[in-house]
């Protein structure tokens, strides 16, 4: 499980150093993409592998279907940290997600976030207080 908020720096040959507490669950190899609102999403080989596997259950019919396996695939890069806990994140992700120097990567329970800094703490703001201020389930049964 991936578990907290990180602010590491990339380098000028777009790497990033891993957070310690996840480099023992990604040292096997992760892949990377695109993930909601403009950020970064690493996943475990396994992780990913069984959300693909849930989206080629969609009927190729469906449209919306097609485009979000494309998106989410087509930016899939699949690699192994080096001895130092260090990935590279292609120029083509590093642009999709406005990526500077300053990073705040976090963890999202079966995933890792990777996002500009200054782009997660204008999302905090603007997303905070409905986190906090929530009447209804927002999954019933569960919260």
């Amino acid at each position: 499980m991936f578990l907290g908020t990180y602010e590491p720096v990339l380098d000028d040959k777009g790497r990033l150093i891993l957070p310690a507490k996840f480099r023992d669950q990604l040292a096997n190899g992760l892949v990377l993409t695109r993930g909601q609102d403009y950020c970064l999403s690493v996943y475990t080989v396994s992780a990913f592998e069984e959300l693909l596997a849930k989206l080629q259950q969609a009927p190729v019919t469906y449209k919306e279907a097609r485009i979000y396996s494309r998106v989410f695939t087509s930016g899939a890069n699949d690699q192994i940290p080096d001895k130092q806990g260090r990935i590279t994140i292609p120029a083509s992700l590093r642009q999709y997600a406005g990526l500077s120097k300053e990073l705040t990567v976090i963890g999202s329970g079966d995933h890792v976030e990777i996002w500009d800094r200054k782009k997660w703490d204008e999302f905090l703001v603007q997303n905070e207080s409905s986190f906090a201020d929530r009447e209804e389930e927002l999954i019933p049964g569960v919260f």
